[in-house]
């Protein structure tokens, strides 16, 4: 007896469906590494959006996503670290630590500081744009359209990997700690969120905007003025430094506004300054570490930074540890003192055992 046509374009239409879900099921699934770990699911939300496909599963513990959000133009990266015991004690929850890396590098650059892979706490890298310095731009109609970084990292973010994995959601477990870019990044959240964040350190940071020179590097990435600092504050995954430059050109106001200080044209940079003892004095119950060379022509003036801010601290009654390293060759064989990860890693590497005894004590 001959099947009706149907029965036949039933079966044709189940076969497709069921080979749509499979295909769906395969795009969705978290990948593999080669030793068959697979990262943790972690759900949307909070304004993240994660992009099908863009998981990268570099080992059992490190692993990227990729995520959109309306509140910065494009696709962006999450790279994280997890201690060797995250899956192997479930019942288990972890401090976490934001590493914020400099300007024109990428998440990747943290893979330079092996420090930074703990297994006593979670570590995570959030994209910062290659020269997103951490704020909300004052222009949002640039070639790199919408740019609220702050909003981006500080509401989304860090509420996002609270709910996805299994953090110690407090402030005295959680830090923020950043390198040249990064380190004006890491006193200014600790600044902006002293409710979140209770471990502070910046590393060679532009920690300083009433300085000149401060105001001139923020200037150089948005005009794409490539030079020593984006030569030197990325890192390949063999630790040499090298960028290609901050992107496309923006407004030299594009970010903080007027940089210039007349009739108050630059209140934005004043209100932004973490150097400002009225911003300073927000840390009143953070640990607060500076670590800065003073041997090229960048970590001169980031150590004019950090004894800047040291200084003030020290007038405001308030405990900070300020590490400056000078020529590198108290630090380590690697560094000289100059603005680059020879010296960054080795000082994470003195900085991560601190924080994690910080993290301990906190209970």
């Amino acid at each position: 007896m001959r099947t009706p046509r149907t029965t036949w374009r039933t079966r044709a239409r189940t076969a497709v469906a069921a080979a749509a879900l499979t295909m769906a099921a395969t795009l969705t699934a978290p990948l593999a590494h080669a030793d068959g770990a697979a990262p943790p699911v972690l759900t949307d939300g909070f304004g993240l959006t994660q992009v099908a496909g863009g998981t990268e599963v570099h080992s059992a513990t490190d692993f990227t996503i990729t995520v959109t959000t309306p509140q910065v133009a494009g696709k962006h990266k999450i790279r994280i670290f997890l201690p060797s015991g995250y899956r192997t004690d479930p019942g288990k929850r972890w401090p976490v630590t934001y590493f914020l890396h400099g300007g024109g590098g990428t998440v990747d650059d943290a893979a330079a500081a092996p420090a930074l892979r703990s297994d006593s706490m979670i570590t995570v890298v959030p994209d910062a744009g290659l020269k997103g310095w951490f704020a909300d731009w004052v222009m949002q109609n640039t070639a790199e359209g919408a740019a609220n970084w702050e909003t981006f990292h500080l509401e989304q973010v860090v509420p996002f990997i609270d709910a996805n994995l299994r953090t110690v959601a407090d402030r005295d477990h959680r830090a923020v700690v950043g390198l040249s870019m990064g380190g004006f990044g890491a006193l200014h959240y600790g600044e902006a969120r002293p409710d979140l964040f209770g471990h502070v350190a910046s590393l060679s940071g532009g920690i300083d905007f009433g300085m000149a020179e401060v105001r001139a590097a923020v200037l150089a990435t948005e005009l794409n003025l490539t030079g020593a600092w984006c030569a030197v504050s990325t890192s390949t995954p063999s630790g040499t430094g090298q960028c290609t430059g901050y992107g496309p050109m923006v407004d030299s106001d594009a970010i903080f506004g007027s940089p210039y200080p007349v009739l108050n044209a630059d209140r934005v940079w004043k209100a932004v300054d973490p150097a400002a003892p009225v911003n300073l004095a927000k840390l009143a119950e953070t640990d607060v570490t500076l670590y800065t060379g003073d041997n090229d022509v960048i970590d001169h003036f980031t150590a004019i930074a950090a004894r800047n801010v040291k200084t003030r601290m020290d007038t405001l009654g308030l405990p900070s540890r300020l590490v400056d390293y000078g020529d590198g060759s108290a630090l380590a064989p690697t560094c000289d003192g100059g603005h680059n990860y020879g010296c960054w890693a080795p000082a994470l590497a003195d900085y991560i055992p601190r924080l994690q005894d910080s993290f301990g004590t906190a209970g």
